[in-house]
């Protein structure tokens, strides 16, 4: 098994539909691990750059193996604990092709493709709230 570092990357997948406008995965965690919804999140491993460990987690937890149009780096990261241990969120958009499908993995029961809005009602936790803030500034997302 991979070794983990207190490296985390955040993905807000997201495609356009067709109107021109922006609609983004959100994934809701199995009720044993909380049942709310977020965006993709996931572990780098010891050696791995935080983009390859960005593309890594989104094959494993969505079943996107192709189609990643670009990775869009929003600057932002933030701090948390968990289980008493501290981590660092690194916070992307991957823009996906239109017709895109999703195959989720163990660790989420369902998934929606969503507005702005939608996104913003749905999302629990402060760092996720902010990271997705920033990526719609920006996609210059009004």
């Amino acid at each position: 098994m991979e070794q983990k570092t207190n490296k985390q990357v955040e993905a807000f997948i997201f495609r356009e539909d067709l109107k021109g406008a922006f609609l983004f995965l959100l994934m809701r965690r199995i009720p044993e691990r909380g049942g709310f919804w977020q965006p993709l999140t996931g572990g780098v491993r010891v050696g791995e750059e935080l983009e390859n460990a960005l593309v890594r987690e989104v094959q494993e937890e969505t079943g996107i193996t192709s189609g990643i149009k670009k990775v869009v780096n929003t600057g932002y990261t933030f701090n948390f604990s968990d289980h008493g241990k501290n981590y660092t969120e690194y916070v992307y958009g991957v823009e996906v092709d239109s017709g895109t499908e999703v195959a989720l993995s163990e660790e989420h029961d369902s998934h929606v493709w969503a507005s702005k809005e939608e996104v913003l009602s749905l999302l629990k936790w402060p760092g996720n709230i902010e990271g997705f803030r920033r990526l719609c500034g920006v996609l210059e997302v009004k």
